[in-house]
């Protein structure tokens, strides 16, 4: 018997494999993109969700999607095109660069295939309605892996089930451990790429609860020579929700102890908090003092979270219901992330 769904945009507080899908068909799913992210969920894909099948990979560089796929025993496929029009893939995982995502859900949509896409979904609300159009009689999850991390999730059930009251003051961070390369960086990467993961955990955090606005600071304090190119790397934001609530999201790109993702509901009943960069539960007491050992990535980090999430796409392709994060969840943070940008620009409050 198939386990009943979970609510529409909450997520299962358990295994990294969702209910009963492993006694089905695996979904036959292409990736698209072997960056660093579509390197990172092929692996996944291939090795840790019994619910799929990595049958083949795509890249805009085709000798990427060669290299990649000879490396897990898939088949290389020419193009996006190609893989998406392929009779063999049932399911398409985009993990390409941000601005290719919307016209590659149109296309994947177009050709009756279920969709994961990673955040974000596009790169302003005009293309998010059109994705959200074309999608409209497919499959289509959004890649906000903090809400199939156990405590994340676990979190979600406190604050949902009321064991906090009424959410009054919110708090979520993310601070990334340096850029490799700033130069490579886009503009406005700080909200539309590492706070928009935070503007959903909020809004997931908050159930019921929209964001009616914003107020953004942000600079150059980690890489202060790329700022004339666009490039702010620590910003802090004050959310505004209609049921009152107030909630602050920041991010930096300097965390040298490590991958750090936190987040904290206080409310009139009581406080959860949850999020620990600590790689296990060993902790060194010795004569430099107290130690442990920080996670260095994202993909390190959530590594559980990440199969989670596709473990959950593969459920509800083959439940042939709506995935738990869906289109709407990734519109709803992206507004947030572009009213943040504008009110950086103006140096002012932005009403959603």
């Amino acid at each position: 018997m198939t386990a009943a769904p979970p609510p529409v945009g909450g997520s299962r507080p358990r295994g990294i494999q969702s209910g009963g899908s492993a006694l089905r068909e695996p979904v036959r799913i292409g990736l698209i993109g072997a960056g660093r992210i579509g390197s990172a969920h092929a692996g996944t894909l291939a090795r840790r969700v019994p619910g799929a099948e990595l049958v083949g990979v795509a890249d805009a560089v085709p000798a990427a999607a060669s290299r990649l796929a000879g490396q897990l025993g898939v088949t290389a496929f020419g193009s996006p095109d190609e893989l998406i029009t392929a009779d063999e893939v049932e399911a398409v995982v985009i993990a390409a660069s941000s601005e290719a995502h919307c016209a590659l859900i149109v296309a994947a949509a177009a050709a009756g295939k279920a969709i994961f896409c990673e955040k974000p979904m596009s790169q302003t609300l005009a293309e998010a309605d059109r994705a959200l159009a074309a999608a409209a009689d497919v499959p289509l999850q959004v890649g906000f892996n903090r809400r199939f991390d156990a405590g994340f999730a676990a979190a979600h059930e406190v604050v949902a089930s009321g064991g906090v009251g009424t959410p009054q003051l919110l708090r979520s961070l993310t601070r990334d451990p340096g850029l490799a390369n700033p130069g490579a960086v886009p503009p406005w990467t700080i909200f539309t790429q590492t706070l928009i993961h935070d503007f959903d955990t909020l809004l997931w955090l908050n159930p019921g609860a929209s964001v009616v606005e914003v107020y953004a600071t942000a600079d150059a304090l980690v890489a202060p020579e790329y700022k004339p190119a666009g490039l702010l790397d620590t910003a802090v934001t004050v959310l505004t929700f209609d049921n009152g609530a107030r909630a602050i999201a920041e991010a930096s790109f300097s965390a040298t102890y490590g991958y750090d993702v936190r987040a904290e509901v206080f409310g009139s009943a009581g406080m959860v908090t949850v999020g620990d960069q600590a790689s296990s539960s060993l902790t060194h007491y010795g004569p430099d003092g107290r130690r442990v050992t920080t996670v260095r990535g994202d993909v390190e980090l959530f590594r559980d979270a990440y199969a989670g999430e596709f473990a959950e796409f593969a459920d509800a392709v083959r439940a042939g219901r709506e995935p738990a994060v869906t289109g709407r969840d990734a519109r709803r943070a992206l507004g947030v992330a572009l009213a943040c940008i504008e009110s950086v620009t103006t140096n002012r409050p932005v009403p959603l």
